[in-house]
């Protein structure tokens, strides 16, 4: 299959690939694959879900290296001393920004609490008050999606800054990408549509009424944005010769912390990153719609792709790999 009939490949697709949207790749430093389907372009964004999560790690990174926050072992609690804990709860007391990351803090409750928190003033103070729990602190994985809004929270505190300030001025300009800017209407009809709605996406990022952006989701960001991403975990935290986030951090984030379950494809996890593979330097950030960045050291390649909203479709590495990546190094031995 060449590119051509890769893209053709998409376009006819009926299945898991039909609502793929953008393929952006850069190995050894050049763009070696750039195409777009269902009327977007390069230069279009997109809701790209829980691939949010990634980016809110690095963030969390860049304001390690700043000294910002002193460490992943810190106490949350150490950032919200403005915060009435509720009666009779303990186990919030120990719960740390490295439990945060790596999905091992505990929460009350078998379920998000979804309407609670996306109809209140500040998203992250409500979340707060699922944090903790009877059980203690298990190291049981539990992926919570609102619960890392906490992280925002704590960058915010410890920064001074807005969340989105901060990333536009430490992440997204120094590589040379858009600046976002904050979506901040947070209406029931609104944050449906930010999920379902199938068009490109202003460079935005979706906020709770404070303008404190959402952590877990609701970030805006092209194809070319998440490969060029991918490169900078890829170099170890440089981007064109530049120090963007610490190689000591990267190599934190991308560390195998806990072994998932069949629901995760029994990949690995480190901080709010995925590694693949047990044996082998892949990582991904990767949200559902098959939103993924995927950075490969052994073949010296990330890749971004994005998807409009559709039902069961999580992992794209496979696709990347057997698909994709045989397709970019015929192409660069001159097969086609």
């Amino acid at each position: 299959m060449d590119k051509k009939e890769f893209h053709r490949f998409i376009l006819e697709s009926k299945g898991n690939e039909s609502n793929i949207c953008q393929i952006y790749a850069i190995k050894d430093g050049d763009t070696v694959y750039d195409d777009c389907w269902h009327g977007f372009t390069t230069g279009d964004a997109m809701n790209v879900n829980s691939v949010t999560k990634g980016i809110v790690a690095l963030l969390t990174g860049i304001a390690l290296d700043k000294g910002c926050i002193k460490s992943v072992d810190q106490k949350v609690m150490d950032y919200f001393s403005d915060y009435t804990v509720k009666r009779g709860e303990k186990t919030i007391y120990d719960v740390t920004i490295r439990h945060l990351l790596t999905m091992t803090a505990p929460y009350k409750g078998k379920s998000e609490p979804w309407k609670k928190v996306c109809t209140s003033k500040d998203w992250t103070l409500t979340t707060l008050d699922f944090l903790g729990g009877r059980k203690g602190i298990t190291g049981e994985f539990r992926y919570a999606t609102l619960g890392i809004q906490i992280l925002v929270g704590i960058i915010e505190r410890a920064t001074g800054e807005k969340c989105i300030d901060f990333a536009n001025k430490n992440l997204f300009e120094p590589l040379g990408l858009p600046k976002r800017i904050i979506h901040g209407d947070s209406s029931k009809e609104d944050q449906f549509d930010y999920f379902m709605n199938k068009n490109p996406r202003k460079y935005e990022w979706f906020a709770d009424p404070q303008d404190t952006v959402t952590a877990g989701w609701g970030l805006c960001m092209s194809a070319k944005d998440m490969a060029v991403i991918g490169t900078l975990v890829l170099n170890g935290g440089e981007y064109n010769g530049k120090r963007i986030i610490s190689a000591e951090y990267i190599n934190d984030m991308t560390k195998p912390y806990l072994k998932l379950g069949e629901r995760f494809g029994n990949m690995n996890y480190g901080y709010l990153w995925y590694k693949p593979f047990d044996d082998r330097d892949v990582y991904a950030a990767i949200g559902d719609s098959g939103n993924i960045i995927y950075v490969n050291k052994e073949e010296n390649i990330s890749v971004g792709m994005t998807g409009t909203f559709k039902p069961r479709i999580f992992d794209r590495v496979e696709f990347i790999e057997k698909r994709l990546i045989p397709i970019i190094n015929l192409s660069q031995k001159g097969r086609f």
